[in-house]
């Protein structure tokens, strides 16, 4: 198998009319997902919407998620082409910049979006064709496949071509786009799926969107195996007696979800007003779970498979996972666990050198077929974090530095302890905090910033010097970051206090928060 399309025509021969996937507003089975995924290629590559579709190009989404969202993402890889999703929550300057690093011959969006879209590309000199979805899904319907095109777009196809790229925080200010192949996505679902048994009489709920690579194991766990994706609106993490409802009338098997969202379920008493009898499979990842709000979902599914996965977006989604089989105390620690079949991974010292034994900590890294392209346009970058293993002096091996530390329990399992540089982990996401630095530093009047993680209250602290106020420097932040990395704190100085070698003391400045 090369191309992802292989699990979606295989899983449409063995099951043509099973839903694929279920919105709240529509369904579509994986046979009609086929047919209309392989119109809109006819589109892309024919030049009906703009030029037409090249190998290896990019197609920008600027939408929710949905099944007609999927339609159009199968159809960009029928065409040899990738997806992008651009939150559409987070300010412009930032979409924009994601925009410019992107450059997408197509963007599609839908009536609830389009302003935003118009205003990101009236913002942007390329030339980027504006494409409302149901527009496309129209000129879709009236499309006859086009076999000979397809054929051609397919000759060219191999395993090492990109599938998507997702964007994650940028040290710099400017965003990162992780871009993952095809033959990433294949190894992990094939390995992730029979790990936990996933099969075709499986519901998952999906609750990541489409930015988030989350949503991979959603999305790629339906195609692969034959089970029903059922996509849970963004809306709905915030009323948790409608989710609840949704999850539960859907009778969902399955749970892959960011930590920050189980933790609202129970936090809200989701599952005291209803509880979703037919979950069997609890998987979490993004953070640490706090063991309080594991022991309430165990309180009312004590009979459920619970895992904790790990894994940055760079190494396609998870490189390791563990299966709770005990209970824990509430100030106990649960494990990284075990790499997943196929993925290698361990830990260096600061020299180097691989630690393994229990209790020494080491840079966690990653290293198989799991590791992303890199960084979209942004060789540096790249450069910087996949790079040779420097153990292995005997061949070829590139291994992706994650930046987390960890550590080895006495049963050989993984332990994450923290960050090894100044990129943290809150509400699921990753965020280097030198893109809110450099956001802060960006508002007038500011001269200088330094951000501070509060592990012990989970929020973000912005000290900042400038004649500005503290409501100035909000409202300016709030014009460039998405609300998921807006500090909870914000600090003016005098001036910041500098060690011994003339950089900002950073533990001095724990001691003010």
């Amino acid at each position: 198998m090369i191309n992802v399309l292989e699990m979606l025509e295989s899983t449409a021969h063995r099951f043509p009319g099973k839903t694929a996937f279920k919105d709240t507003d529509k369904s579509i089975s994986f046979k009609d997902l086929t047919d209309i995924s392989k119109r809109i290629a006819t589109l892309f590559l024919a030049g009906s919407l703009c030029e037409p579709l090249k190998a290896g190009s990019p197609v920008g989404f600027y939408m929710e998620k949905s099944v007609d969202a999927l339609c159009i993402m199968f159809g960009a890889v029928y065409a040899g082409g990738f997806y992008s999703f651009i939150d559409v929550r987070q300010p412009v300057a930032r979409a924009l910049d994601v925009i410019n690093i992107l450059e997408p011959v197509i963007l599609v969006t839908d009536a609830e979006n389009i302003n935003g879209a118009k205003e990101l590309l009236d913002k942007n000199p390329r030339k980027i064709k504006l494409v409302d979805k149901d527009e496309l899904l129209k000129m879709a319907g009236r499309t006859k496949i086009s076999e000979g095109l397809l054929s051609g777009a397919s000759a060219g196809f191999y395993d090492m071509m990109p599938l998507y790229v997702n964007f994650t925080s940028g040290s710099t200010g400017t965003p990162k786009g992780v871009a993952v192949s095809h033959r990433s996505v294949i190894d992990f679902t094939e390995v992730f799926t029979k790990t936990f048994d996933i099969n075709e009489n499986d519901i998952l709920a999906n609750q990541a969107p489409f930015d988030f690579d989350v949503s991979v194991k959603d999305i790629y766990s339906g195609l692969f195996t034959g089970a029903q994706v059922l996509l849970v609106p963004r809306d709905y993490f915030s009323n948790p007696s409608v989710l609840m409802d949704y999850i539960a009338d859907n009778n969902v098997t399955v749970l892959i979800w960011a930590v920050s969202a189980l933790c609202f379920v129970s936090i809200m008493n989701g599952l005291d007003y209803r509880t979703p009898e037919t979950i069997e499979k609890v998987m979490f990842s993004g953070e640490v779970m706090p063991v309080k709000q594991l022991n309430k979902w165990k309180r009312y599914l004590p009979s459920a498979t619970y895992v904790n996965l790990y894994g940055p977006t760079e190494i396609t989604c998870n490189c390791t996972y563990f299966i709770l089989d005990k209970e824990y105390e509430r100030d106990g620690e649960i494990p990284a666990g075990i790499p997943f079949k196929n993925e290698k991974v361990f830990l260096l010292d600061d020299d180097d050198r691989e630690v393994t034994e229990a209790g020494k900590e080491g840079e966690i890294c990653v290293s198989g077929t799991c590791l992303a392209l890199g960084y979209y346009k942004d060789k540096e970058r790249t450069d910087a974090v996949f790079t040779q293993n420097p153990v292995n002096n005997s061949f070829y091996e590139r291994i992706y530095r994650t930046g987390d530390i960890g550590k080895y329990d006495d049963d050989g399992n993984l332990l994450y302890v923290s960050r090894k540089d100044f990129q943290i982990k809150h509400m699921g996401q990753r965020i280097e905090l030198g893109e809110i630095e450099a956001s802060g530093a960006s508002v007038d009047g500011v001269t200088r910033t330094c951000c501070i993680y509060d592990e012990k209250k989970k929020r973000i602290v912005l000290f900042y010097t400038g004649n500005v106020d503290k409501n100035e420097v909000h409202e300016g932040l709030l014009k460039r970051l998405p609300q998921f990395m807006m500090p909870g704190k914000t600090v003016q100085l005098e001036e910041f206090p500098l060690n011994k070698n003339g950089k900002i003391d950073r533990n001095l400045l724990r001691d003010k928060i």
